[in-house]
């Protein structure tokens, strides 16, 4: 699977933003989906992640309420619509992909990079104060 992340750019504070990640292949629903933030000198770090069908989400507590994620697999595509931003959300998202889930999967497993299979390039966002 190759993922193509896309939508960042600069905002201002208190605006929004829609990222994008197309998919390639035809197994797009065959995956969950996430999404990390880097930011310059920090580690990447979890935002959001959506399961295989969509029906549930996950999100990192910096960011419950402002952000949502969905995804169409019809199109093999992720969404993550940010509002609300603050300077604190500047970074490179990434979005990734993952193979295996688990029925005991919950935010803290959906947020370990280790468990997801493929990376998109990442997109930078910068919101200005």
């Amino acid at each position: 699977v190759q993922l193509q992340a896309s939508g960042g750019g600069l905002v201002q504070a208190g605006g929004s933003l829609r990222l994008s990640c197309a998919a390639s292949g035809r197994t797009f629903s065959s995956y969950a989906m996430g999404w990390f933030r880097q930011a310059p000198g920090k580690e990447r770090e979890f935002v959001a992640a959506i399961v295989r069908s969509g029906g549930t989400t996950y999100y990192a507590d910096s960011v419950k309420g402002r952000f949502t994620v969905s995804r169409d697999n019809a199109k093999n595509t992720v969404y993550l619509q940010m509002n609300s931003l603050t300077p604190e959300d500047t970074a490179v998202y990434y979005c990734a992909a993952r193979r295996r889930t688990s029925v005991v999967d919950d935010t803290t497993r959906f947020a370990d990079t280790r468990r997801y299979d493929y990376w998109g390039q990442g997109t930078l966002v910068t919101v200005s104060s």
